[in-house]
Parts: C-alpha cells; structure tokens; sequence
C-alpha cells in the first residue's frame, strides 16, 4: 500500500505527463498545419504565486509573435507552454520541467529537420530576400486582336512579298497573253476554237430554283469546312473534347474515340456537305442539267485553252450562262463537281475515325497518301472559289447573280439582294461557330470534355 507522503509526488507526476500530452497533441497539429514557428517557449512560473495544490495542473497558451511596432505577424506563430504544479514537493517540480524540457528539445529537432525540407514561400517576409525561391508569373492569355498583331508582325514582309510576286506575274501573263494574240497563227487558232460549243441537243434553257439554293448551301458549307480544317492544321489543342454516346444508336462493337470539338465540328459539315452534294448530283441527272457540265465532245479542249487565253488577255470570250457555259467553265464545273470532290470525300474518309485502324483498307489506301491529297484538294477549291468570284464581279455581276440566286435571266437588284442575304447568313455563322456554342451541341450527342 502506497504510503502518505508519496500520493502528492505520484499526483504531480500524472498531472505532467496530462500536459505534456496537451504539449504533444499541440506539436502534431503543428506539424500537420506547417505554418508555426522554429521553437516552442515554455513560461516559467508567474514570480509570487504560492506553492500549493491547485486543480488545473497544466495549460497550453498560444501568443502572436509581435514585430518592433508591436503589429502581429500573419502566420507567426509559437506555442507557449506553461506547465504550473503546484505541489509542496519540489520533486514534482523538478519532473515537470525536465519532461516537458526533454519534450521541448524532440519537437525543435522534428521541427528544423521540416523546416530544412520545406520549401519557404516567396513572399514569406521571414525568409532572407537572397533565400527565396523565384516566384513564377502566369502571364495571361493573349487576345484575338493580340495574336493577329503578332501574326503580321511575324509575316508581314512574306505577305507582302507574295502580293508584289502575284502582282507582277499577273502582269506578266496579261501581256504575254494580249503578245500572243497578236501572232497570226494564234489569232487563226482563236477564230477556229472561239472558246464555247453548241449545247448537245435536249440540253435544258435557264437555270432552276433547286439549283440557287444548292449553290448557296454548298458555298456554306464549304466556308466553314475550310475554316474548320485550317484549325485542323494549326495543331493547336482544342478547348474540348466530344465522345459518342455508344448507347445511342448507332453503336458499335469498339469503345468510340475522343475526338476534338473542331474535328467534331468538321466531320458533321463534312456530312451535311455530302449529303448537299448528293442530292445535286440526282437532282443534276434528273432534271438533265448535267448536259451543261458534263464534256460530250473532244473539242472543249482546244476550246477552254482558246477561252482561258482570252480571259488571261482581259478580252472576255463571248458567252450566255443561262443558255450554255464557254467550255472553261465547263471543265472547271466537271472537275469540281466529279473529280475534286469525290477526292476530298474519299481521303476525308479515310482521315476520320470511321476508317478501320488495320485490314485491307489500311494497307490499300495509306493515310499518308490521304494527307498528300486532302490539303492540295482544298486549295485547288479554294483557288476555284476565288477565280468564280472574280469572274462573276467582273463579267456582269448584275446579271450574274440573278441566274445563280434568283433563276432570273435580267439585270435587276433582285439576286444582288438575294446574295447579299446569303453573305450575311454565312458572317453570322461565322461568328457563332465558337467553342461555347459548339460544346453546347456536342453535348447533346455524347460527352464533352474541356
């Protein structure tokens, strides 16, 4: 049995190991939160208190560190310790203070072998200037307005360059075109092959309704087919990511592929495109309008050589579109219509994930070959758009327009508007095919990522 005089030492033993486990709960969150100080202060007994027994045997303070000015510091923290027993046997004194001096001394070595590998934050403003790690600045994202100066910056003398080189080769070919004319046997070639052929018998008068508005939804659809594709190849990331939903029709035995919002965007006009292109060409068969642009005679050869020389000398070759195109445009019409773009369907195929990843397909049509043919194709369409237009503003817009958008064989305002209609829809498309609005219908089809 435990005499007397040991209860009040055995008490005040207890009564320190209950603090020192306050001091250890204080040194893990410490420890946890990482943002007190280097060292932990124990306060000495308050200088005329009693020795006595007093109930609360330890309490754990906590004091902001002040600077000169006696302003807190943010962050600065230091926990105090005041460890009170107050016993009439300075044995549980002597025990209090060496256990909590001994916890004191493992919680610094914890503490300056964190700071070592704790990495100090740039604007601590206790941490040596020389000490601190450079802070790194996220510059922000250049606008619209932003990239194109840089871009002209960076290209300007290559564009205009180019421009001065096109200039002067068209110059060029206008002489050498209007020197040509002037020889003999080439003027006989001109009067032998004026340019245009009679239309084969059974050949259609005029230009239908049916064939304005594909006109118009092919120009559509090619504009932002081409836009989309130059985003294709800035290989740049796109700001989202689609995924068919597989558990809508139509579904498939492979997991699909995420794509992104731009190659989305483009196989969908792609097939809007297509199915435009096919509805013309039955229409085209149908109506018998392919009589105007398909070639029956050889001789539209030796005639587009003497209508391009013409129209290269700026003497425009005598024609009547609403009755039969000269035999340049007949050609261009055929190549565009059955040669260009069934090229441009078939490797646009072969580019997109609805082409198998192996079999027989991969090895007969290569998409390195698909790549070599998708692009050149494109400007060969880019080139035919920009000569058409040319053309068209040039050789009596008036009339022009009326036959292409209003099927009207007059010079009145009425295709002028109907076109003008039609460049506006095509600039508001423009503008609304961004990366919010494309999400926003991606979503509806699968998921969007981004």
């Amino acid at each position: 049995m435990t005499s007397l005089p040991a209860r009040p030492a055995t008490f005040a033993f207890l009564s320190a190991r209950f603090s020192l486990s306050v001091f250890d709960a204080a040194v893990l969150l410490d420890d946890f939160f990482g943002d007190l100080s280097d060292t932990v202060t124990p306060f000495d007994r308050e200088p005329g208190r009693p020795r006595g027994r007093n109930p609360s045997a330890a309490r754990c303070e906590v004091v902001t560190e002040r600077d000169a000015r006696g302003v807190a510091a943010p962050g600065r923290r230091r926990y105090g310790v005041l460890l009170r027993a107050d016993f009439a046997l300075p044995a549980a004194d002597a025990i209090v203070e060496a256990s909590a001096l001994a916890a004191i001394t493992r919680a610094g070595a914890r503490r300056s072998v964190d700071r070592r590998r704790r990495r100090p934050h740039p604007a601590d403003p206790h941490v040596p200037r020389r000490n601190r790690p450079e802070m790194t600045v996220t510059s922000p994202k250049p606008s619209r307005v932003a990239r194109a100066a840089d871009w002209w910056k960076a290209q300007r003398a290559r564009v205009l360059w180019s421009v001065a080189i096109a200039l002067v080769l068209l110059v060029v070919v206008v002489l050498v075109a209007r020197w040509l004319r002037t020889i003999p046997a080439v003027e006989q070639f001109l009067d032998t092959y004026p340019g245009i052929l009679p239309p084969p018998e059974g050949t259609p008068v005029g230009i239908p309704a049916w064939l304005g508005w594909q006109h118009f939804l092919n120009s559509f659809f090619l504009l932002l087919i081409v836009r989309t594709g130059f985003q294709l190849r800035s290989k740049q990331r796109p700001p989202g990511f689609w995924t068919r939903d597989n558990t809508r029709w139509p579904r498939t035995r492979r997991n699909p592929r995420r794509m992104g919002i731009f190659l989305w965007f483009h196989l969908w006009l792609d097939a809007f495109w297509v199915l435009n292109g096919v509805i013309y060409v039955v229409l085209l068969f149908a109506t018998g309008q392919w009589l105007r642009i398909v070639p029956t005679d050889w001789a539209v050869v030796p005639n587009a050589l003497s209508a391009a020389l013409q129209y290269a000398s700026l003497d425009w070759p005598t024609e009547d579109s609403w009755v039969v195109y000269n035999s340049l445009q007949q050609l261009a019409y055929f190549v565009i219509v059955f040669v260009a773009s069934p090229i441009a369907i078939l490797t646009g195929l072969r580019l997109s994930s609805a082409w198998p990843l192996e079999g027989p397909l991969v090895r007969a049509f290569p998409e390195k070959l698909a790549k070599s043919l998708h692009y050149p194709t494109m400007l060969f369409f880019l080139a035919f758009v920009f000569v058409h237009v040319v053309l068209v503003l040039t050789t009596g817009a008036l009339v022009k327009l009326n036959q292409m958008y209003a099927a009207r064989d007059t010079d009145d305002w009425v295709g002028f508007t109907v076109f003008a209609a039609s460049v506006v829809v095509m600039v508001v498309a423009w503008v609304l095919a961004r990366p919010p609005l494309l999400k926003r219908i991606a979503a509806g089809s699968g998921r969007v990522q981004g």
